[in-house]
């Protein structure tokens, strides 16, 4: 098998016979220039590969021991953006047009990094990450999970130990009935009662 852009395909024998024949199949040695000179980063080329597809892309790397050409597709560079890349063996090339030459495509000086948009997501991802944590439950059931994840739907919820505090002032105890609800006034508390039986009778819960 061989590697080729994103994909990897096994050769059939006319395959394996144009890549033995460098008449048939890579007309990169017919290109002035060794190697090196022929794939320069920044070249640009009319690509034709074995397979019969065919791109422009601007040569971003050459290996010559596995004789691999990394090319970017299209024929200007993006920096700063996001690209479109192919690794090609080149000895599958059966066309190669030189267009031109152009920058380097991975200049780095015309390429920035967004710290304070980093930062913003990273802080964001820590504190999406601690709410999550604070959603699940120590040594609970998985059925009071479960009663907690459907009652933090509708109604502002949270672990206290293995009890679940809902609005701040009602307590849903072990195990987790409506007659286990605790606190509150008294509309905060049947509000919760109705709830988590509505929820136990969707999650089919025993004991509703």
């Amino acid at each position: 098998e061989y590697l080729y852009g994103y994909a990897r395909f096994r050769q059939n024998p006319v395959e394996e016979q144009a890549a033995m024949d460098p008449a048939g199949a890579s007309v990169a040695n017919d290109i002035g220039g060794g190697e090196g000179e022929k794939f320069a980063v920044g070249n640009i080329y009319t690509v034709k590969v074995i397979t019969g597809d065919e791109f422009r892309g601007i040569v971003m790397a050459y290996d010559p021991i596995p004789n691999f050409v990394f090319f970017e597709e299209g024929s200007k560079p993006r920096p700063g953006h996001s690209k479109n890349t192919r690794m090609v063996n080149a000895n599958f090339i059966t066309g190669l047009s030189y267009l031109g030459k152009t920058e380097d495509p991975l200049v780095t000086g015309k390429c920035s990094v967004n710290l304070d948009g980093l930062r913003a997501k990273e802080a964001l991802a820590i504190r999406q990450a601690e709410a999550d944590a604070e959603r699940m439950g120590v040594g609970v059931t998985l059925e009071a999970q479960s009663i907690f994840d459907a009652l933090s739907k509708t109604l502002p919820v949270q672990w206290e130990n293995s009890d679940i505090l809902v609005m701040k002032e009602v307590r849903v105890r072990s195990p987790y009935l409506s007659d286990c609800v605790f606190g509150g006034t008294d509309a905060a508390n049947n509000r919760v009662k109705k709830v988590l039986e509505l929820e136990r009778r969707r999650l089919q819960l025993v004991g509703t």
